[in-house]
């Protein structure tokens, strides 16, 4: 299993990591709330909504992402190496995104997904 391939298993959970923001940064989470979670996320604001933000946009490009791997690795024609040191980087930018979003820092959030999506280009490049 190469790093590439487990940066996909990460990039999997790390919405998750975000709903758990939204869902318990407010400390309004409950049992009752649980019956119907995405209703309650639509009426959270601040850093719960922007968490919940996150959380949609993680679940939007991670098919990108793990297609991009697995495409790169079908292809075989870059270095092993190199498809890691993207997926890293490509996990970094995530993780960056998400505390940019968290700390309403929209400008640099931006550029930091424009990184992300020029990495996830990037498999595509390498590989041929």
């Amino acid at each position: 299993m190469t790093v590439a391939f487990w940066c996909v298993l990460i990039a999997l959970f790390l919405p998750y990591v975000c709903t758990g923001v939204a869902k318990f940064s407010q400390g309004k989470f409950g049992p009752r709330q649980n019956h119907d979670p995405r209703g309650f996320l639509s009426t959270v604001d601040g850093v719960a909504k922007r968490a919940d933000n996150a959380q949609l946009n993680s679940f939007e490009v991670t098919p990108a992402f793990a297609a991009a791997v697995i495409i790169a690795d079908i292809v075989g024609n870059a270095q092993p190496v190199t498809l890691d040191v993207l997926a890293v980087l490509f996990i970094t930018s995530r993780l960056l995104y998400i505390i940019c979003y968290l700390a309403d820092w929209a400008m640099l959030r931006s550029i930091v997904w424009v990184i992300g999506m020029g990495l996830i280009a990037s498999f595509f490049f390498v590989s041929m």
